[in-house]
């Protein structure tokens, strides 16, 4: 077997740890013809950290309803109607576990890897993604974006991460579903692997870095 190159693995959670909670999702409510100009108004530039609404929710700094006000807003400029909301008061994204993602997970943490989540994410969000795993007997450490007022692509939230797990960042693998926030990882050091729907090739490049596949 051949040896490991890295002792951390970070995981992200949308797209990641559960298949769901891409940023394609925030425009599946509406026309296909515009669901791209939506998600861009709902997220703004994401490879940036600025005061667009959507970073200042990921960082805390106003309330998913101050949020939705603004989008509403957004949307009438941009002269798009807004569909009828889910029924049942369904959240805005469902999170659904990656169950190959997980087996990762679980075969890492019996090779006794250090294990953490960095994720961007917002407070309202919190008691849905939270039961897709046991979080706190499976990772050493989760950073969420909300609770720390930093979000990706902000180098400061990966050295935090880094910091609070005590690992090396060259001996650290980051896994994110966005290729901006994979690039930013790999600018502190880390070795970012990008995670397709088809988390496949992903999951095998963490397993050859961790020396568990030739």
């Amino acid at each position: 077997m051949p040896a490991a190159v890295i002792d951390t693995v970070i995981f992200d959670v949308g797209g990641v740890l559960a298949e769901t909670g891409r940023h394609s999702d925030f425009g599946k409510r509406f026309p296909r013809e515009v669901a791209e100009q939506v998600t861009r108004l709902f997220l703004g530039d994401y490879a940036t950290d600025g005061d667009h609404p959507w970073h200042r929710l990921e960082r805390g700094e106003i309330t998913l309803e101050e949020n939705r006000r603004l989008n509403k807003a957004a949307l009438e400029a941009a002269g798009i109607a807004i569909p009828p909301p889910p029924p049942g008061g369904a959240p805005m994204i469902e999170f659904r576990p990656s169950e190959p993602m997980i087996a990762l997970v679980h075969e890492l943490r019996d090779a006794g890897f250090r294990l953490g989540v960095l994720t961007n994410n917002v407070a309202e969000f919190r008691e849905h993604w939270r039961t897709l795993l046991p979080f706190d007997d499976l990772f050493d450490d989760v950073v969420d974006s909300h609770e720390v007022g930093l979000r990706k692509p902000d180098p400061a939230i990966y050295q935090l991460a880094l910091a609070r797990l005590g690992a090396e960042a060259g001996r650290t693998a980051f896994l994110d579903d966005v290729v901006s926030n994979v690039s930013a990882a790999e600018g502190v050091g880390i070795r970012g692997v990008w995670v397709d729907v088809d988390a496949t090739e992903a999951i095998a490049a963490v397993r050859r870095l961790a020396g568990l596949i030739d």
